[in-house]
């Protein structure tokens, strides 16, 4: 309940030296991660690389421990989410490249009035977003944007906001995103429950962030609809894309088994049964997400062929490189922390203080967020300041923090992230106009996105 009263670990790591060096170190690394990636443009990885040995010598460590300490962090992060972040991005590859997410638009489309489009595109840009990569979505989402603005007459801004938020709320809070997946495998929460909540909290912040603020956003911000992809309006759709009910299927095939096996173990926990086995080992994360690629390979590989599904699935791995690097270097820098014994100080801190853990870790994500214009690198090193704190908490507890790291994560995009230019430069606006709609649309998505956690807090 809120707020959160952090029991000590039994277990807790000796710190390797005393509170004010291990205090000192932790600040220290973090100031270096973040000047390095901000004021030295260095690669997020080689920044959280350099900052978490640097933190271990820092703490106490020896030279050797500190980056057996990394190395280690950096290895296990890899064999779990490193392994479901690869599964996702070929399936995501795979529903674009063979016109499944299309036809998923194009058939919601269909059924909307004018004054349902905003709505309608909150919901195509949270379902395109629930198995694709934030920059991977948007490169979708936008042609839909501009070709619904242009054809129905609505303000641009109107139709792209409601869209954005939905491909950003599913980026930040809900997994198979690498965000998420990162933080729920650094605090050692449950996934389904973790799925489960997430969609709870983001149904409502889509609708606040997207539509509701779409239109007062529209009231504020003027342009015209980009002099993009007039050539391909009127060019003939194939007639091998997966129907509506395929593509949605793939989609929503590892969500259901995820959540199926939460659902079951909360309800009978205790249960021997082959049904309750079967779904253990099918809701499996991996197993989850791999049913879901040998779907997409069978069902969207049909207007591919062999060749193309084999093309599509290489191509999808080079685009996440970066990506992983930044996640197991978070990983790394998670168990220096613990190594250190820097957990068991925070902990300390915490438990003495009272403070809300899930308040603490939206402020701790936002203000990296804010500081290196990066949601992931926010996610990963938000979670590893806070995974030993993580290690005395229950499991509904944990997806809460889970979440309130994924709201930070998101909050304040501005001229550091690289996502802004990206909107900015598709929608044609200005800097002043991106900071009055993207970016305040990302502050509401953070602060509601908190709020419904806090709530959840409440109750669970």
């Amino acid at each position: 309940m809120y707020p959160f009263t952090v029991p000590m670990a039994t277990d807790a790591i000796e710190p390797a030296s005393s509170e004010p060096q291990l205090i000192i170190a932790a600040l220290v690394g973090i100031a270096v991660i973040i000047t390095l990636i901000t004021w030295l443009k260095v690669h997020p990885f080689f920044a959280l690389t350099l900052g978490a040995v640097g933190v271990g010598i820092g703490a106490g460590l020896a030279p050797g421990l500190a980056i057996t300490s990394f190395t280690t962090g950096f290895g296990s992060t890899m064999g779990g989410v490193g392994v479901l972040i690869g599964l996702g991005a070929m399936f995501g590859k795979l529903l674009a490249d063979s016109g499944g997410a299309d036809r998923i638009v194009d058939t919601l489309i269909k059924r909307a009035s004018t004054k349902s489009l905003p709505w309608l595109m909150g919901l195509i840009g949270a379902l395109v977003g629930l198995p694709m990569f934030f920059e991977v979505g948007l490169v979708l989402l936008v042609p839909i944007v501009i070709l619904v603005a242009r054809r129905s007459g609505i303000s641009l801004i109107k139709v792209a906001i409601p869209a954005l938020a939905g491909l950003s709320v599913m980026h930040g809070l809900v997994p198979p995103h690498p965000g998420p997946l990162v933080a729920v495998t650094t605090l050692g929460a449950d996934l389904g429950l973790t799925l489960g909540l997430g969609i709870i909290v983001a149904i409502p912040t889509v609708i606040l962030a997207g539509p509701v603020f779409g239109q007062i956003a529209a009231r504020w911000v003027n342009v015209p609809v980009p002099a993009l992809f007039e050539a391909s309006d009127d060019k003939p759709i194939g007639r091998s894309r997966p129907t509506f009910l395929v593509a949605v299927g793939g989609i929503l095939l590892p969500v259901v088994l995820m959540l199926a096996r939460s659902i079951v173990d909360s309800v009978a926990p205790n249960d021997t049964g082959s049904l309750k086995a079967s779904l253990d080992f099918l809701g499996t994360p991996m197993v989850a997400l791999s049913l879901a690629l040998i779907y997409a390979m069978i069902f969207f590989g049909r207007s591919l062929g062999r060749a193309g599904v084999q093309k599509t699935m290489s191509a999808s791995l080079p685009e996440i490189a970066g990506i992983l690097l930044i996640v197991g270097a978070g990983g790394g820098f998670k168990q220096v922390l613990i190594d250190t014994g820097i957990g068991t100080v925070i902990a300390n801190a915490i438990t003495d203080t009272g403070f809300s853990v899930v308040l603490l870790a939206w402020v701790v994500a936002a203000l990296i967020r804010v500081a290196t214009g990066s949601a992931t690198v926010a996610t990963v090193t938000a979670a590893g300041i806070l995974a030993p704190v993580a290690a005395t908490l229950a499991g509904p507890e944990l997806s809460l923090l889970v979440l309130a790291i994924g709201a930070g994560s998101l909050f304040l995009s501005h001229v550091n992230d690289a996502g802004f230019w990206l909107v900015k430069e598709y929608l044609g606006t200005t800097v002043g106009q991106n900071l009055k709609t993207w970016t305040l649309m990302e502050c509401i998505i953070s602060l509601v996105g908190l709020g419904g956690v806090l709530i959840l807090d409440i109750f669970i």
